[in-house]
């Protein structure tokens, strides 16, 4: 799937969702990881909820292919 053929703010949130889990993972538990968890809650719901997801676009392999460009970005 051609990165262009995602709305951006899509792409936006879904790297947003890997830096965020990437930042939990390496903050111990007693500095307070809630406003992370909260943050991934948010982001999970804005990028499930999207209605780009409702269209003919929206396939299982199209939410794979979004997950793969955004972990690219969020790693480069």
């Amino acid at each position: 799937m051609d990165a262009t053929s995602f709305p951006r703010d899509r792409v936006q949130a879904q790297t947003a969702w890997y830096a965020t889990y990437r930042d939990l993972a390496h903050t111990p538990a007693t500095h307070g990881t809630a406003s992370q968890r909260r943050r991934l809650q948010e982001l999970s719901r804005q990028i499930a909820a999207h209605p780009y997801w409702h269209g003919p676009a929206g396939t299982p392999a199209a939410r794979m292919a979004l997950k793969e460009l955004a972990r690219q970005q969020a790693h480069a």
